[in-house]
C-alpha cells in the first residue's frame, strides 16, 4: 500500500468506539500462575518446563525466570544473568528483557532491549538476542543487534524462518533481518508507513500516556511468520496489521525500496500488546481495549476467540504442542509508564491458557 494510502486507511479508523467486555468471566479461561510483579511474556518447552519473562525493572529479583510452582520461580539460567545494574557492562547480564520464546530447534531465546525503556539512550551491547541451551542451562550464543539499531531502538520481539529470524524495532520503527548463522544482521523497513505508530494507543477505553502525561507511542512490535514462511505479519502496536513477503526482506542483495514497495497495510486492528499464529494460518491477538483475544483469519476475516473481564492487557501469546493458547494478562497498561505516571496494577498478575485445539507452526516452534 502506498504511503498515502495507508494515511487514509489510519484516519478513517483513528476514533475507536468506547471499550466495552463482559462482566462474566468465561471458565474456558484457566488461571496458571500468578506474581506480585509485572511480567509480559511466557513460553513453554515440549516436555513442560515454562520460563516467563519481566520487562526491565518490574521484578527486582529476575528478568527472566523458569518457573517451579504456580507462585513461585528462580532466576534463569542463573542469578549473574539477572543482576544487571544501571551503569554497568552488559556483558554476562540482561540489561532489559523484552521477550522471551523457545526457538525451533528446542532453545530458549531472550530479546534484549538493549535500553532501559523508550526513548531512553542504548547501553553499550545491550541490544541482543541471547540463545540459552536448555540440555546445559547456558548461554550458547549471543547475537549482536547494534549494527542494525538507532540512536533510539527499543528491541522488541523475535520470529523465526529457516535460516533467518525478524526482531521488531519500537523505538526507532523498522525491522531487522538476522542472518542465524553469520550472525549478520541487517535493517529493512526503516521509517516505513507499515513500522511508525501513526496514533494513539488505547486501552480499557483510555488513551495511554508515558509517565510525563505524553501520547505513548510504540512503533513496530507485534510480528509472526506464516507457516509457509512466505510472509511476515507485523504491526506498531497500535495496528494496523501489515504484510511482507519475507522473499524482500531475506535477499541481501535487495534494495530497500523493494522491501517498502511490496509491504502493505492489511488487515484494521485496535491496539495489541501480544499475538500468536497457529499452523492453520490463523493469528490469535489480543485486543487490549476491549479485553478481547481475536482470531484473524488466513484470508483476513476477523472472529472472537474470548471475551473476559481478566484479559487486562494480553501480552505476548504462546501456542503449545497440547493446543492450548497461553495468555500473559499482563496488565501493562496500568503501570506508570502506560498510565500517565500512575500505578493502578491490582496484584497478583495472572497468565492463563485456553484450549483452541490448534497447533503451532514447525517453522518458528520446536
Amino acid at each position: 500500500m502506498k504511503p498515502l494510502a495507508l494515511l487514509f486507511l489510519l484516519a478513517a479508523v483513528t476514533s475507536l468506539p468506547a471499550a466495552s467486555w463482559p462482566s462474566r468471566q468465561d471458565p474456558r479461561l484457566i488461571p496458571v500462575y500468578h506474581a506480585n510483579h509485572v511480567w509480559n511474556a511466557v513460553t513453554t518447552t515440549t516436555d513442560g518446563r515454562v520460563f516467563v519473562g519481566f520487562p526491565g525493572d518490574n521484578n527486582p529479583e529476575a528478568q527472566v525466570e523458569e518457573m517451579d510452582a504456580p507462585g513461585h520461580g528462580h532466576p534463569f539460567p542463573d542469578a549473574s544473568w539477572n543482576a544487571w545494574k544501571p551503569g554497568k557492562s552488559a556483558k554476562g547480564a540482561f540489561v532489559h528483557v523484552n521477550a522471551i520464546r523457545i526457538g525451533p530447534e528446542g532453545k530458549l531465546w531472550v530479546v534484549d532491549a538493549g535500553s532501559t525503556g523508550f526513548g531512553k539512550p542504548a547501553v553499550p551491547g545491550g541490544a541482543r538476542a541471547i540463545r540459552i541451551d536448555l540440555a546445559t542451562n547456558q548461554v550458547d550464543r549471543i547475537y549482536d543487534l547494534h549494527a542494525g539499531t538507532k540512536p533510539k531502538s527499543y528491541i522488541d520481539d523475535i520470529r523465526f524462518n529457516g535460516p533467518h529470524a525478524y526482531l521488531t524495532d519500537a523505538g526507532a520503527p523498522g525491522l531487522l533481518v538476522l542472518d542465524l548463522k553469520s550472525g549478520t544482521v541487517r535493517r529493512v523497513l526503516d521509517h516505513d508507513p507499515t513500522t511508525i505508530d501513526t496514533r494513539p494507543l488505547h486501552a480499557d477505553g483510555k488513551i495511554l500516556r508515558d509517565q510525563s502525561g505524553t501520547k505513548l507511542r510504540m512503533h513496530a512490535d507485534q510480528l509472526e511468520v506464516s507457516p509457509d514462511g512466505a510472509w511476515l505479519y507485523y504491526q506498531p502496536c497500535s495496528g494496523p496489521l501489515a504484510r511482507v513477503d519475507t522473499a524482500w526482506l531475506d535477499d541481501p542483495a535487495a534494495r530497500p525500496a523493494d522491501a517498502a514497495r511490496h509491504a502493505r497495510a492489511w488487515v484494521e486492528t485496535p491496539t495489541s500488546g501480544g499475538t500468536a499464529i497457529a499452523a492453520d494460518g490463523t493469528i490469535y491477538y489480543g485486543d487490549a481495549n476491549r479485553r478481547t483475544i481475536l482470531a484473524i483469519h488466513p484470508d483476513g476475516k476477523i472472529t472472537t476467540l474470548i471475551a473476559d473481564p481478566r484479559l487486562i492487557w494480553s501480552d505476548a501469546m504462546w501456542i503449545d504442542r497440547d493446543g492450548f493458547l497461553w495468555i500473559p494478562a499482563t496488565q501493562q497498561n496500568l503501570t506508570p509508564g502506560f498510565n500517565g505516571g500512575k500505578n493502578e496494577v491490582r496484584f497478583p498478575v495472572w497468565i492463563y491458557k485456553m484450549q483452541i485445539h490448534a497447533r503451532p507452526p514447525r517453522l518458528d516452534h520446536p
